[in-house]
């Protein structure tokens, strides 16, 4: 008897660790924990490097040499919530800036575009300048996006990543266009996609718990493209009283 009670244990244990949030229900808590920041402003300044073959993409634009490994230089991520960014980068010897912004779903570059840039604001914008807004809004409105992006909201499943548990939304099969979340915090980890050329992204939010971003941003965004590394911005000062007028985010 002892022992049939013992594996019943076991069995149910087993059973509750197995079991996975609904998609709906793990974008609404994550939904819920970004409005519970309150998030209006924030600027963040940080260092900023373009790899594979992004390196040639960002020489063009900024103007700098590019027979090198990576071209390296200073990027600023301006938000203002709900649903407006703009990112810059420069690097100190180069001759020009390249600036993408984004508003109400709209897309402006400024300047020569470098594809992982807008990548990289394309994701950030809908996943985290959602601002304080009803969570049920901001849980349709995530939603909306995944699906956008060929993401089956209806399927999720569990996989480790940079060492953390966390929940995959989506077609488990690699290749698939899927949205990870990590499981403890709620916090997006990760979204990987196809645009409509068939040029597959890896969007990385890597590291919420940094003193230069605090819960606003993850200190580490890496923007991944055909299995390369295009694009690295790691945060070093964050600001979330900053004035940004309206004018950095004008279409």
């Amino acid at each position: 008897m002892k022992r049939t009670v013992a594996l019943l244990a076991v069995l149910v244990s087993f059973a509750a660790a197995a079991y996975v949030l609904p998609g709906s229900s793990i974008i609404r808590r994550m939904s819920a924990e970004r409005a519970e920041l309150r998030l209006s402003t924030l600027r963040v300044e940080g260092s900023l490097s373009f790899g594979g073959p992004a390196v040639k993409e960002a020489g063009a634009a900024l103007g700098t040499p590019t027979d090198r490994p990576e071209v390296q230089g200073d990027g600023v991520l301006s938000i203002r919530a709900p649903g407006r960014c703009r990112f810059e980068a420069s690097v100190p010897d180069g001759n020009a800036q390249s600036a993408v912004v984004q508003s109400g779903g709209r897309r402006r570059v400024q300047g020569t575009e470098i594809p992982s840039m807008s990548a990289l604001v394309s994701q950030v914008c809908p996943l985290l300048a959602t601002g304080s807004g009803n969570v049920q809004e901001l849980k349709e409105a995530v939603i909306r996006h995944l699906q956008n992006l060929g993401i089956e909201t209806g399927r999720t499943g569990l996989a480790r990543f940079g060492g953390e548990v966390a929940y995959v939304i989506g077609d488990m099969a690699e290749g698939r266009p899927q949205f990870w979340v990590y499981k403890d915090s709620f916090r997006p980890a990760r979204l990987r996609y196809s645009d409509a050329s068939g040029t597959a992204w890896d969007v990385r939010f890597l590291d919420y718990n940094s003193p230069a971003t605090g819960e606003w941003l993850p200190r580490t965004i890496e923007v991944w493209r055909g299995g390369q590394r295009n694009l690295r911005f790691t945060a070093l000062k964050g600001d979330n009283r900053a004035s940004l007028p309206d004018s950095l985010f004008t279409l």
